[in-house]
């Protein structure tokens, strides 16, 4: 899975905190909130993520209307899988990752190995 760009990645932010699907012109205003930032380049950021399958869109009158593909969670999810896999060394990779993180993130990731592990216990 590819990283996203800096603005693809506001883009995408926007879409994943919204509540539905977005036009262009949706995106834009939320962002111009920000700093301005021209309808065209909105419009051809959600057509490359559109590309990447990061977005589906479907027509709405002359527009499209956007929607993320997968969560954000599972995006990243995604990233920290690919990181994975492309160390030579999964376990010490996996290791520093957990020495990095915070007792409370680390009772988190020991509740969801447990979730884990009772659904691969059902399987």
């Amino acid at each position: 899975m590819r990283r996203l760009g800096e603005l693809e990645s506001v883009v995408m932010n926007v879409l994943w905190d919204g509540s539905d699907s977005a036009t262009v012109r949706d995106v834009r205003e939320v962002l111009e909130r920000d700093r301005p930032v021209a309808y065209t380049t909105v419009m051809t950021v959600l057509d490359h993520l559109h590309g990447k399958g990061m977005v589906r869109r479907e027509r709405d009158g002359r527009a499209y209307r956007y929607q993320p593909v997968t969560s954000r969670e599972e995006y990243h999810a995604d990233l920290m899988a690919d990181v994975l896999s492309g160390s030579s060394d999964q376990a010490a990779t996996l290791l520093h990752f957990v020495d990095r993180i915070d007792p409370g993130q680390l009772a988190e990731m020991r509740r969801a190995l447990a979730a884990a592990q009772r659904r691969a216990g059902r399987r």
